[in-house]
């Protein structure tokens, strides 16, 4: 139970979103009918404005210095308000990586821009033969006097067609003796760096979110490099271990298991023992995970770095928001069936959506590193693998 003061806190953050997010832009969001970049860097703003963007971080790059008890209902809130996501990449992958092996010109220029929304990143991990199996990547970079010169491509790379930065992995080292040596990270200008071609990858609902990126001699200067180089693998723990904290959309999870609930009334569901069942199953398997992301947002606030608990979060977040939008169709049943402006019901002309929801979350258990990896990397940890 939260304490009144907690409560109060929550209220505050509610009458915030209400005020400052307009109201057809949250029912987007609550709709799954996506928003604009437009809209987006305007809550941003909105939040920048009231010191509210990067709850999580350090007071002396900008954070609020609450507890986590605190960023946790904040989050919360927001996702239940259906308030629009900032994303992971800058706010929560990049800026924590900086403040742990940055260097302090990196801190000075990057985490202001990152904190304002004035800088957009996307991440350069996936390529083409290296996604779940990251350590396998080939886009080389070569320190050439003062630059590195990076040569191959990336695959998969999610809003860079909307980013003007990203964070890569590239290898520094290919003679090193295992894959995840001589791999660095390094901080590349996308908008202002000959060399660079963006090319879209347009999925089955015919939307783009990600892209195909290559790199020709690409110049990014020395100072660029994230903490030393063929340190990158350690670094991208820190990145990934809060990308799977995200990855389980502890809020979103929320707002959907409510939603379904509703749906299920509605459609006289609730009646039903069997989906009763499966709804309280649903709920458990979310306050589980709930439990797991307060201890590990607890740990990485003491400076530890994730271990295996961001890869047991990562596996069973992305698996509830599959069944939850499983269960959603089909509570909303033949209405979610319907495709095109044409064919959706009249009395429910936001079910349709809910099949495309079901479908997007398909991905989740691919990107951030696919299930069936992240279950090997917590059985070697273990000693229960039989890999080297």
């Amino acid at each position: 139970m939260f304490t009144a003061q907690e409560q109060e806190f929550a209220e505050e953050v509610r009458q915030f979103v209400r005020s400052h997010c307009p109201a057809e832009v949250r029912a987007k969001v609550s709709e799954a009918a996506g928003i604009t970049a437009a809209e987006r860097q305007a809550w941003h703003r909105a939040l920048h404005a009231r010191g509210w963007a990067a709850p999580h971080w350090p007071l002396e790059h900008g954070g609020t210095g609450w507890s986590a008890i605190q960023c946790y209902i904040f989050a919360e809130t927001l996702a239940e308000e259906g308030a629009p996501d900032l994303g992971s990449f800058g706010l929560k992958m990049l800026g924590p990586t900086l403040m742990h092996y940055g260097t302090q010109a990196q801190k000075s220029r990057y985490l202001p821009r990152i904190l304002s929304g004035e800088d957009i990143w996307c991440q350069g991990f996936s390529e083409p033969g290296a996604g779940s199996d990251l350590a396998s990547l080939k886009t080389r970079a070569e320190l050439v006097d003062d630059h590195w010169v990076v040569n191959g491509q990336k695959m998969w790379t999610t809003m860079a067609h909307e980013a003007n930065m990203m964070f890569a992995l590239v290898r520094t080292d290919p003679a090193a003796p295992k894959p995840q040596m001589g791999i660095s990270m390094l901080l590349i200008d996308l908008a202002n760096t000959p060399g660079i071609d963006i090319r879209p990858i347009i999925l089955l609902n015919g939307e783009r979110t990600t892209n195909e990126v290559f790199f020709d001699n690409v110049k990014v200067p020395a100072a660029n490099l994230v903490g030393e180089a063929n340190k990158g693998w350690t670094y991208s723990r820190v990145v990934l271990g809060n990308e799977r904290l995200s990855i389980a959309r502890i809020g979103i999870n929320r707002r959907q298991l409510a939603r379904l609930k509703r749906i299920a009334g509605e459609q006289g569901l609730t009646a039903s023992p069997t989906f009763r069942a499966r709804i309280a199953e649903a709920e458990i398997e979310l306050a589980a995970i709930e439990a797991l992301a307060m201890g590990m947002l607890a740990r990485v606030r003491a400076g530890f770095v994730p271990g295996i608990e961001a890869n047991m979060l990562k596996i069973r977040g992305s698996e509830l928001q599959q069944r939850l939008t499983r269960l959603l169709v089909e509570a909303a049943g033949r209405s979610a069936a319907r495709h095109g402006a044409e064919a959706r019901d009249p009395d429910r002309p936001w079910a349709h959506r809910l099949f495309k929801n079901h479908f997007d979350t398909r991905v989740v258990s691919i990107y951030g590193g696919s299930n069936e990896i992240q279950r090997n990397i917590i059985a070697k940890t273990l000693g229960l693998g039989g890999g080297k």
